[in-house]
Protein backbone atom coordinates (compact mmCIF):
# COMPACT_ATOMS: atom_id res chain seq x y z
CA UNK A 1 0.00 0.00 0.00
CA UNK A 2 1.60 3.43 -1.10
CA UNK A 3 1.54 6.29 1.30
CA UNK A 4 3.23 9.71 1.87
CA UNK A 5 6.12 9.20 4.37
CA UNK A 6 5.34 12.94 6.03
CA UNK A 7 1.64 13.18 6.22
CA UNK A 8 2.24 8.98 7.76
CA UNK A 9 4.61 10.50 10.18
CA UNK A 10 1.83 13.67 11.28
CA UNK A 11 -0.72 11.40 11.30
CA UNK A 12 1.39 9.09 14.24
CA UNK A 13 2.33 12.13 16.10
CA UNK A 14 -1.32 13.35 15.92
CA UNK A 15 -2.10 9.74 17.49
CA UNK A 16 0.24 10.40 20.01
CA UNK A 17 -0.70 13.56 20.96
CA UNK A 18 -3.68 13.14 21.63
CA UNK A 19 -3.24 9.93 24.15
CA UNK A 20 -0.36 12.27 26.04
CA UNK A 21 -2.90 14.96 26.63
CA UNK A 22 -5.62 12.98 28.03
CA UNK A 23 -3.05 10.54 29.80
CA UNK A 24 -1.22 13.75 31.24
CA UNK A 25 -4.68 15.33 32.87
CA UNK A 26 -5.53 11.74 34.22
CA UNK A 27 -1.82 11.28 35.74
CA UNK A 28 -2.28 15.18 37.27
CA UNK A 29 -5.30 14.87 38.40
CA UNK A 30 -4.47 11.31 39.91
CA UNK A 31 -1.21 12.32 41.58
CA UNK A 32 -2.38 15.76 43.28
CA UNK A 33 -6.19 13.84 44.33
CA UNK A 34 -4.28 10.74 46.03
CA UNK A 35 -0.82 12.61 46.64
CA UNK A 36 2.25 10.98 45.16
CA UNK A 37 5.26 12.64 44.01
CA UNK A 38 5.81 9.53 41.85
CA UNK A 39 2.70 10.01 39.88
CA UNK A 40 3.25 13.88 39.77
CA UNK A 41 6.34 13.41 38.08
CA UNK A 42 5.57 10.58 36.04
CA UNK A 43 2.85 13.08 34.87
CA UNK A 44 5.67 15.56 34.18
CA UNK A 45 7.26 13.13 31.85
CA UNK A 46 4.00 12.71 30.08
CA UNK A 47 4.24 16.60 29.52
CA UNK A 48 7.80 16.25 27.88
CA UNK A 49 6.14 13.89 25.64
CA UNK A 50 3.45 16.31 25.00
CA UNK A 51 6.16 19.32 23.94
CA UNK A 52 8.13 16.93 21.60
CA UNK A 53 4.77 15.71 19.88
CA UNK A 54 4.35 19.53 19.25
CA UNK A 55 7.59 20.18 17.97
CA UNK A 56 7.94 16.84 15.88
CA UNK A 57 4.38 17.91 14.05
CA UNK A 58 4.93 21.31 13.09
CA UNK A 59 9.15 20.18 12.51
CA UNK A 60 7.37 17.23 9.67
CA UNK A 61 5.68 20.07 7.90
CA UNK A 62 9.28 21.46 7.32
CA UNK A 63 10.72 18.16 6.16
CA UNK A 64 7.60 16.67 4.34
CA UNK A 65 8.98 20.19 1.75
CA UNK A 66 10.48 18.84 -1.34
CA UNK A 67 14.02 20.25 -2.78
CA UNK A 68 13.95 23.60 -3.74
CA UNK A 69 16.49 26.35 -5.08
CA UNK A 70 17.61 27.24 -1.64
CA UNK A 71 17.54 23.99 -0.11
CA UNK A 72 18.95 21.61 -2.97
CA UNK A 73 19.34 18.43 -0.57
CA UNK A 74 15.88 18.86 1.13
CA UNK A 75 14.82 19.43 4.64
CA UNK A 76 16.17 15.95 5.82
CA UNK A 77 18.15 18.03 8.59
CA UNK A 78 14.79 19.13 10.39
CA UNK A 79 13.91 15.86 11.33
CA UNK A 80 17.52 15.26 12.66
CA UNK A 81 17.15 18.66 14.92
CA UNK A 82 13.92 17.34 16.16
CA UNK A 83 15.30 13.87 17.31
CA UNK A 84 18.06 16.54 19.62
CA UNK A 85 15.38 18.29 20.97
CA UNK A 86 13.27 15.66 21.80
CA UNK A 87 16.26 14.37 23.60
CA UNK A 88 17.18 17.79 25.52
CA UNK A 89 13.41 17.24 26.35
CA UNK A 90 13.57 14.01 28.25
CA UNK A 91 17.06 15.25 29.84
CA UNK A 92 15.38 18.05 31.28
CA UNK A 93 12.30 16.41 32.52
CA UNK A 94 14.79 13.17 34.14
CA UNK A 95 17.02 16.03 35.99
CA UNK A 96 13.82 17.71 37.28
CA UNK A 97 12.26 14.79 38.42
CA UNK A 98 15.33 13.51 39.63
CA UNK A 99 15.76 16.62 41.91
CA UNK A 100 12.37 16.04 43.45
CA UNK A 101 12.55 12.55 44.69
CA UNK A 102 16.04 13.87 45.78
CA UNK A 103 14.54 16.75 47.81
CA UNK A 104 10.98 14.09 48.99
CA UNK A 105 13.96 11.39 50.40
CA UNK A 106 15.86 14.19 52.60
CA UNK A 107 12.45 15.08 53.90
CA UNK A 108 11.65 11.76 55.01
CA UNK A 109 15.49 10.92 56.40
CA UNK A 110 14.68 13.96 58.72
CA UNK A 111 11.73 12.75 59.92
CA UNK A 112 9.19 14.90 58.25
CA UNK A 113 5.77 12.99 57.08
CA UNK A 114 4.40 12.63 53.69
CA UNK A 115 0.97 11.82 52.93
CA UNK A 116 0.13 7.71 51.95
CA UNK A 117 -0.71 7.83 48.29
CA UNK A 118 -4.19 6.85 47.42
CA UNK A 119 -5.74 4.28 44.87
CA UNK A 120 -6.29 6.16 42.20
CA UNK A 121 -2.57 6.99 41.89
CA UNK A 122 -1.90 2.87 41.35
CA UNK A 123 -4.79 2.90 39.01
CA UNK A 124 -3.12 5.66 36.94
CA UNK A 125 0.14 4.09 37.13
CA UNK A 126 -1.58 0.62 35.27
CA UNK A 127 -3.32 2.31 32.83
CA UNK A 128 -0.13 4.24 31.79
CA UNK A 129 1.89 1.39 31.41
CA UNK A 130 -0.82 -0.24 29.19
CA UNK A 131 -1.54 2.99 26.84
CA UNK A 132 2.06 3.70 26.69
CA UNK A 133 3.28 0.63 25.50
CA UNK A 134 0.83 0.60 23.02
CA UNK A 135 1.70 3.85 21.79
CA UNK A 136 5.38 2.78 21.53
CA UNK A 137 4.94 -0.64 19.40
CA UNK A 138 2.82 2.11 17.37
CA UNK A 139 4.85 4.51 16.95
CA UNK A 140 7.78 2.33 16.46
CA UNK A 141 6.26 0.32 14.22
CA UNK A 142 6.10 3.24 11.97
CA UNK A 143 9.48 4.86 12.28
CA UNK A 144 10.68 1.64 11.27
CA UNK A 145 8.58 1.44 7.98
CA UNK A 146 9.27 5.42 6.97
CA UNK A 147 13.26 5.35 8.46
CA UNK A 148 12.05 7.79 10.38
CA UNK A 149 15.01 8.77 13.03
CA UNK A 150 12.70 11.38 14.78
CA UNK A 151 9.48 9.14 14.86
CA UNK A 152 11.93 6.75 16.52
CA UNK A 153 12.76 8.49 19.06
CA UNK A 154 9.56 9.65 19.91
CA UNK A 155 8.32 5.99 20.01
CA UNK A 156 11.35 5.27 22.82
CA UNK A 157 9.68 8.36 24.59
CA UNK A 158 6.73 6.66 24.86
CA UNK A 159 8.26 3.39 26.21
CA UNK A 160 10.26 5.27 28.87
CA UNK A 161 7.10 6.46 29.77
CA UNK A 162 6.11 2.74 30.00
CA UNK A 163 9.05 1.98 32.31
CA UNK A 164 8.83 4.96 34.22
CA UNK A 165 4.74 3.92 35.48
CA UNK A 166 6.38 0.47 36.27
CA UNK A 167 8.46 1.51 38.88
CA UNK A 168 6.05 4.44 39.85
CA UNK A 169 3.45 1.34 40.52
CA UNK A 170 5.70 -0.53 42.58
CA UNK A 171 6.67 2.50 44.01
CA UNK A 172 3.43 3.88 44.95
CA UNK A 173 1.88 0.61 46.01
CA UNK A 174 5.02 -0.14 48.75
CA UNK A 175 4.33 3.50 50.11
CA UNK A 176 0.59 2.82 50.34
CA UNK A 177 0.44 -0.74 51.60
CA UNK A 178 3.43 -0.56 53.65
CA UNK A 179 2.50 2.41 55.50
CA UNK A 180 5.65 4.26 57.87
CA UNK A 181 8.85 4.00 56.27
CA UNK A 182 7.63 2.14 53.10
CA UNK A 183 6.53 6.22 52.37
CA UNK A 184 10.01 6.46 51.08
CA UNK A 185 9.23 3.51 48.54
CA UNK A 186 7.19 6.70 46.37
CA UNK A 187 10.33 9.22 46.13
CA UNK A 188 12.83 6.66 45.21
CA UNK A 189 10.13 5.03 42.77
CA UNK A 190 9.99 8.66 41.12
CA UNK A 191 14.01 8.83 41.57
CA UNK A 192 14.17 5.40 39.57
CA UNK A 193 12.46 7.44 36.75
CA UNK A 194 14.39 9.92 36.67
CA UNK A 195 17.54 7.63 35.81
CA UNK A 196 15.82 5.78 33.31
CA UNK A 197 14.39 8.87 31.28
CA UNK A 198 18.17 10.24 30.99
CA UNK A 199 19.86 7.18 30.05
CA UNK A 200 17.53 6.83 27.21
CA UNK A 201 17.91 10.61 26.30
CA UNK A 202 21.65 10.49 26.10
CA UNK A 203 22.02 8.26 23.37
CA UNK A 204 19.54 10.56 21.38
CA UNK A 205 21.27 13.50 21.51
CA UNK A 206 25.07 12.34 21.23
CA UNK A 207 23.33 10.48 17.97
CA UNK A 208 21.92 13.42 16.60
CA UNK A 209 24.84 15.83 17.31
CA UNK A 210 26.48 13.12 15.36
CA UNK A 211 24.81 13.99 12.39
CA UNK A 212 24.23 17.59 12.79
CA UNK A 213 28.14 17.65 12.87
CA UNK A 214 28.13 15.99 9.60
CA UNK A 215 29.71 12.60 11.11
CA UNK A 216 30.63 9.87 8.73
CA UNK A 217 28.68 6.38 8.46
CA UNK A 218 29.95 3.57 10.29
CA UNK A 219 32.77 1.79 8.69
CA UNK A 220 30.84 -1.14 7.64
CA UNK A 221 28.25 0.50 6.02
CA UNK A 222 31.42 2.35 3.79
CA UNK A 223 33.09 -0.60 3.11
CA UNK A 224 29.39 -2.57 1.94
CA UNK A 225 29.68 1.06 -0.35
CA UNK A 226 33.14 0.47 -1.83
CA UNK A 227 32.32 -3.66 -1.73
CA UNK A 228 29.34 -2.45 -4.03
CA UNK A 229 31.04 -0.09 -5.97
CA UNK A 230 33.98 -2.62 -6.97
CA UNK A 231 31.45 -5.06 -8.29
CA UNK A 232 32.01 -3.28 -11.50
CA UNK A 233 35.12 -4.76 -12.72
CA UNK A 234 36.14 -1.80 -14.35
CA UNK A 235 36.37 0.35 -11.50
CA UNK A 236 40.16 -0.12 -10.69
CA UNK A 237 40.18 1.64 -7.72
CA UNK A 238 38.05 3.58 -5.03
CA UNK A 239 39.26 7.05 -3.08
CA UNK A 240 38.30 9.67 -1.48
CA UNK A 241 35.00 8.25 0.13
CA UNK A 242 32.96 10.67 2.21
CA UNK A 243 29.30 10.10 3.86
CA UNK A 244 26.62 11.59 6.09
CA UNK A 245 23.30 11.48 6.60
CA UNK A 246 20.66 13.90 5.11
CA UNK A 247 17.93 13.05 8.22
CA UNK A 248 16.79 9.65 7.19
CA UNK A 249 18.48 9.58 4.25
CA UNK A 250 22.30 9.38 3.54
CA UNK A 251 24.52 10.89 1.22
CA UNK A 252 27.85 9.92 -0.36
CA UNK A 253 30.46 11.14 -3.29
CA UNK A 254 33.83 9.23 -3.89
CA UNK A 255 36.20 9.42 -6.66
CA UNK A 256 36.53 6.00 -8.49
CA UNK A 257 39.60 5.35 -11.16
CA UNK A 258 38.49 3.66 -14.65
CA UNK A 259 41.10 2.89 -17.30
CA UNK A 260 42.69 5.57 -19.37
CA UNK A 261 41.58 4.20 -22.88
CA UNK A 262 37.68 3.99 -21.43
CA UNK A 263 36.07 6.40 -23.68
CA UNK A 264 33.55 9.24 -21.80
CA UNK A 265 30.54 7.46 -23.36
CA UNK A 266 31.70 4.27 -21.44
CA UNK A 267 32.56 6.10 -17.58
CA UNK A 268 29.59 7.32 -18.01
CA UNK A 269 27.95 3.75 -18.65
CA UNK A 270 30.09 2.72 -15.69
CA UNK A 271 29.01 5.46 -13.38
CA UNK A 272 24.95 5.14 -13.57
CA UNK A 273 25.08 1.19 -12.95
CA UNK A 274 26.54 1.98 -10.04
CA UNK A 275 24.34 4.84 -8.99
CA UNK A 276 21.61 2.12 -9.64
CA UNK A 277 23.43 -0.32 -7.77
CA UNK A 278 23.74 2.15 -4.81
CA UNK A 279 20.11 3.22 -4.90
CA UNK A 280 18.77 -0.61 -4.87
CA UNK A 281 20.97 -0.93 -1.71
CA UNK A 282 20.67 2.09 0.65
CA UNK A 283 16.76 3.48 -1.11
CA UNK A 284 15.99 5.74 -4.03
CA UNK A 285 16.73 8.71 -2.25
CA UNK A 286 20.35 8.54 -1.67
CA UNK A 287 22.27 11.06 -2.52
CA UNK A 288 25.24 10.10 -4.93
CA UNK A 289 28.15 11.53 -6.14
CA UNK A 290 30.50 9.73 -8.32
CA UNK A 291 33.91 11.64 -9.65
CA UNK A 292 35.19 9.13 -12.26
CA UNK A 293 38.84 9.55 -12.77
CA UNK A 294 41.58 8.48 -15.35
CA UNK A 295 44.14 5.60 -14.24
CA UNK A 296 47.15 7.41 -13.93
CA UNK A 297 49.99 6.79 -16.21
CA UNK A 298 52.50 3.93 -14.78
CA UNK A 299 55.22 5.04 -12.57
CA UNK A 300 52.55 8.57 -11.80
CA UNK A 301 51.92 9.07 -7.93
CA UNK A 302 48.18 10.10 -8.36
CA UNK A 303 46.77 7.16 -6.94
CA UNK A 304 49.18 5.82 -4.42
CA UNK A 305 48.52 9.99 -3.07
CA UNK A 306 44.60 9.80 -2.93
CA UNK A 307 43.87 6.40 -1.70
CA UNK A 308 46.25 7.17 1.18
CA UNK A 309 43.89 9.61 2.26
CA UNK A 310 40.81 7.35 1.88
CA UNK A 311 39.51 6.68 5.17
CA UNK A 312 38.71 3.09 4.53
CA UNK A 313 40.37 0.98 2.56
CA UNK A 314 39.08 -2.51 2.57
CA UNK A 315 41.63 -5.42 2.09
Amino acid sequence: MEFNRGERALLVTSVGFWVNLILTIVKYAAGFTAHSGAMIADATHSLSDLVTDVVVFFGFKVVNKPADKDHRYGHGKVETLLASLCGVVLFVAGTGILLEAAHKIIMILRGETLPRPGMLALGAAFLSIVVKELLYRYTALWAKKINSPALLAKAWDHRSDAFSSIGVLFGIAGARFLGGGGLILDPIAAAAVSFFIIRISLPIMLESLNELLEGALDRETEERIIALIRESKEIREVHHLRTRRVGPYIAMETHVLVDRSMSLVEAHYIASVVEDRLHQEFGPETLISLHVEPLPERGGDHVDDHVSENPIHPH
